[in-house]
């Protein structure tokens, strides 16, 4: 089994708005001296573990991120005819597992990613409360992190500062995806006109708006650690495979949600190289460094990746022990083909 798992995606977008910044632009970052357009890991994790293609696949094995889990316990308790002021009690008692609690409320203090098997083991304990009518012990709370089933803490970890137990480190790294040459924001300028104006009176529109836009062709790169996916999931390797491919197939077409309905940016990748082996990781994201100029973009951005890999293993040998990669510019390879090298 190669420890490391490695996927380069280019995905190209016709002008869209795929992730904005605070003051509702597309985001962006220098690299090699040129604005390049970006979309950031939090924003592509976030659009892979919430899409149907992936919840579809994952179904029983997907964790919910919240801070107001103690409201469904406290919710639950009452259910079960505990008391008011008892049930907020064990409540809090229970969601404190998963993070500070503040003060005088059922909610923690931040985001915490919480498994399917954690919930119910919580909703559980408060039934054994209920019927015993008596506030949780401390072994009974420590048990309630246990068991880490979900795919996506497994992959994408969880850190809770006031809950070591709670921790979990991520086995997958995803990296901003970047264009592979510079760009310029432009602004959209439009209008919105009432339907129920005559314009007899009023010739004027109802809304007057601008929204940036940009159009790139972006590099991605995903790292998984296996050894380590396995070992989050308890050993277990079929799931930790099947996620591997879950993860790969929403990598290569699931698009950021950011202005779909204005936009339409929906695409696939148009090429994805997968590598495996035991060596020490490497982004290809040097291959861009020099904006790509070229007519023909998409090839030129291929041939640049291909060199790259090409010459790092030039220099510092082989980089990874097998290869397998899809080109639908050129129409090569096989995506089926694609998802059962990544998890074999």
């Amino acid at each position: 089994m190669s420890q490391f798992i490695q996927l380069h995606l280019l995905t190209s977008y016709a002008p869209s708005n795929l992730n904005r910044d605070d003051l509702g632009r597309p985001k962006t970052a220098k690299m090699g001296g040129f604005d390049r357009l970006r979309v950031s890991s939090q924003s592509l994790k976030r659009n892979w573990r919430i899409s149907e293609m992936f919840e579809e696949a994952m179904s029983g094995h997907i964790g919910i991120r919240t801070k107001r889990f103690g409201e469904t316990v406290f919710d639950e308790l009452l259910k079960l005819g505990v008391a008011e002021k008892s049930a907020k009690e064990w409540a809090v008692s229970i969601a404190s597992v998963f993070g500070k609690s503040k003060k005088g409320s059922l909610d923690i203090e931040q985001l915490a990613h919480i498994s399917p098997v954690e919930q119910e083991s919580a909703l559980s304990l408060a039934k054994v409360l209920a019927e015993e009518n008596r506030a949780p012990t401390d072994p009974e709370l420590k048990l309630l992190t246990l068991n880490k089933t979900a795919v996506d803490i497994a992959m994408f970890g969880r850190m809770l500062a006031s809950s070591p137990a709670f921790n979990v480190e991520a086995a997958c790294q995803v990296a901003h995806a970047l264009s592979v040459h510079s760009i310029v924001v432009e602004d959209d300028y439009f209008t919105a006109v009432d339907d129920l104006n005559d314009g007899k009176e009023d010739a004027g529109s109802a809304h007057i708006g601008e929204s940036g836009f940009a159009a790139a062709l972006f590099y991605s790169y995903i790292c998984i650690n296996k050894s380590l996916l396995i070992e989050n999931l308890g050993g277990d390797e079929a799931l930790a495979n099947k996620a591997i491919q879950a993860l790969t197939e929403a990598a290569v077409k699931v698009s950021p949600k950011g202005k779909q309905n204005s936009f339409a940016s929906r695409a696939y990748a148009s090429y994805v190289l997968a590598e495996k082996g035991d060596q020490q990781p490497r982004s290809l994201s040097v291959a861009f460094l020099k904006p790509v100029i070229d007519e023909d973009q998409a090839v030129a951005a291929i041939n640049a990746l291909k060199k790259q890999y090409e010459n790092f293993d030039k220099v510092y040998g082989a980089c990874a022990d097998e290869r397998y990669a899809i080109d639908a510019i050129n129409g090569e390879g096989n995506f089926d083909e694609l998802l059962t090298f990544v998890a074999q």
